[in-house]
């Protein structure tokens, strides 16, 4: 079994905490990283985990209209300049029912009651539990302190944990399938 994390990234925050995760999952398996624009639409069958992360984008998923307007409040280009998370899960085939997957995403720290409204991570895990995957740990948000970052402290360390216990995670639900 391999893993790939998938990820979106606006102004590279969200491509340090992918590599982070990947970091973690290592631990347990081998893992391959993918920018979303350059992400395979078609999921390889030895992929037995599957972790997509994005930014949080008026309470939700990014959208082109959403992309666009981050790209005007910088000077360089955006790391994920094409396609988003939702226009890729939208493509995405060869999911196998019940192949593990997990949800992550950045989001703004500053003001807290974002965290009550929608955040990327939610929405991602809603659509990987919708195309058959089963979702292993419960989708995570790592902080950035505005809206370009950086990454709020500590925050690359919690996501190479979390990458652990993801990877964990996935093993275990393996192991449970073999004694089936």
């Amino acid at each position: 079994m391999r893993a790939w994390v998938v990820f979106e990234s606006m102004f590279g925050n969200g491509a340090r905490i992918a590599e982070a995760i990947a970091d973690g999952v290592r631990d347990t398996m081998p893992v391959e990283i993918h920018e979303v624009g350059a992400a395979p639409r078609v999921l390889e069958p030895t992929v037995g985990l599957l972790a997509v992360g994005g930014p949080t984008h008026r309470f939700g998923l990014s959208r082109p209209d959403s992309r666009r307007a981050a790209a005007q409040e910088v000077d360089v280009p955006l790391v994920s300049a094409s396609i988003g998370i939702r226009e890729w899960l939208g493509g995405l085939q060869g999911v196998a029912d019940g192949t593990a997957a997990a949800a992550f995403g950045t989001v703004i720290e500053e003001p807290r009651w974002v965290r009550r409204l929608g955040r990327a991570d939610r929405a991602i895990a809603r659509r990987l539990r919708t195309l058959g995957f089963a979702t292993v740990v419960p989708p995570e948000s790592f902080w950035v302190t505005g809206m370009t970052g950086p990454l709020a402290e500590g925050e690359e360390e919690r996501a190479r944990a979390w990458g652990a216990e993801l990877g964990r995670a996935a093993q275990a639900r393996t192991a449970d399938a073999a004694d089936d």
